[in-house]
Parts: C-alpha cells; sequence; structure tokens
C-alpha cells in the first residue's frame, strides 16, 4: 500500500490518495476541498481512482466529492449512519459556511463491510461520536481515522449528531484494541500509532 496526503479546504483536512502498487488501481479517502492536486497526482503516477470514501458526513470531509466523482467516475461510499448528511446542508454544515452541497453515495458502508481497492482490503470499523454513522478504515499495519482519532487528540462531539459516550466507546472498543504499531492516519494533523496514542494521548490515559 501506498498513501499519498492533501491538506485541503480552509480547514486543511487530510485527502488520502491510497493506491495498490501491484494494479495501480486507487481510492481518494474526504476529499473536503478541490481535489485537483490529488487528481493531478494519480495521473503522475497512472492511477486509476475507482473509490471515494468519506469517513463521515461534513463539509470538510466531503466538499470535493463531486468534483472529483466527475473527473475519475469513481464510485462514492459513505456510512449508512451519515448517508443523509450528504443530501443535506444543515447537516453536513455546508450551510454553517456559506455553501449548499447536496449529493448521494453510490454505495452504503457498514460496520464490518470489506473495500478492495486492487490487491488491498480494507475493514470498514463503525465509529460514531464524532457523527453518528462515522467510519474508520483498517487494513494490515494503518488505520484511516477520519475526526474520531488525531495525533494526542480526539474528534469533537458538540457538532449535531455528536455524542461523547459513543466516541469514547468508539475509541476503547474499536480503535484502541488494534495493534499497537498500527499507523494512524487522521482527518487533520500528523500521523501517529495506536501504541503511541495510548501511551500519551491525554484523551485516552
Amino acid at each position: 500500500m501506498r498513501v499519498e496526503v492533501f491538506a485541503l479546504g480552509e480547514l486543511e483536512a487530510n485527502c488520502y490518495l491510497v493506491w495498490c502498487e501491484q494494479t495501480g488501481q486507487a481510492m481518494v479517502i474526504d476529499p473536503g476541498g478541490d481535489p485537483a492536486p490529488v487528481f493531478q497526482s494519480a495521473g503522475r503516477r497512472k492511477l486509476s481512482v475507482v473509490l471515494i470514501v468519506n469517513t463521515h458526513g461534513h463539509v470538510d470531509h466531503i466538499a470535493g466529492n463531486a468534483r472529483l466523482r466527475q473527473l475519475t467516475g469513481a464510485r462514492l461510499l459513505i456510512g449508512a449512519g451519515d448517508a443523509p448528511m450528504l443530501g443535506n446542508p444543515a447537516l453536513n454544515l455546508s450551510s454553517w459556511v456559506g455553501e449548499s452541497l447536496a449529493m448521494a453515495a453510490d454505495d452504503l458502508l457498514n460496520d464490518g463491510d470489506r473495500i478492495t481497492v486492487g490487491e488491498l482490503v480494507f475493514a470498514v470499523i463503525y465509529t460514531p461520536g464524532h457523527s453518528p454513522g462515522g467510519i474508520c478504515l483498517h487494513t494490515a499495519g494503518a488505520v484511516f481515522t477520519g475526526d474520531t482519532l488525531f495525533a494526542g487528540s480526539i474528534g469533537r462531539s458538540d457538532l449535531p449528531g455528536g455524542d461523547t459516550e459513543q466516541l469514547m466507546r468508539s475509541l476503547e472498543e474499536r480503535l484502541m484494541i488494534l495493534p499497537g504499531e498500527t499507523m494512524v492516519y487522521p482527518g487533520h494533523g500528523p500521523t501517529s500509532t495506536i501504541a503511541l496514542e495510548k501511551r500519551c494521548n491525554p484523551f485516552l490515559t
């Protein structure tokens, strides 16, 4: 697996271009702003972007969905619990920033589902709390955590649909059980590992 990160949009959300070296197939996780740099990088690498996956339905993680889908023809996936957010500017918070984003996913994801990109396989982990249907994507040695877990911090739970108790359960029961060496690719900020977050994250220690 190869990964390239782009900080997109005003909130500089991490957008990940993830690809299989053997097949050249790729997916984009959370295109939250103008996806042109992501599309250009995929083109330079001669990658075929087949999937766009949103870890949750907030504007800073979905704003580039429509344009990237237009450019690549990729299918758009999101957790079933957050699907209503895509079509509702009030729920996806785009109305809060003067936009009006409304779209629909091609497929919905549930806990335990598998996503295949070339020879790569990702397990969907349902992690509500930051949003009602937030998900993380886990593969061997890595987990993409959206706004559930950050390096040294955790997602906020005071936005519409957030729930502090759910968020803490998601962190403790779904993410902290992963192997310590698992790389954490969060929705904002630098990478980390599960072991480091267990040891140093003030919200988890």
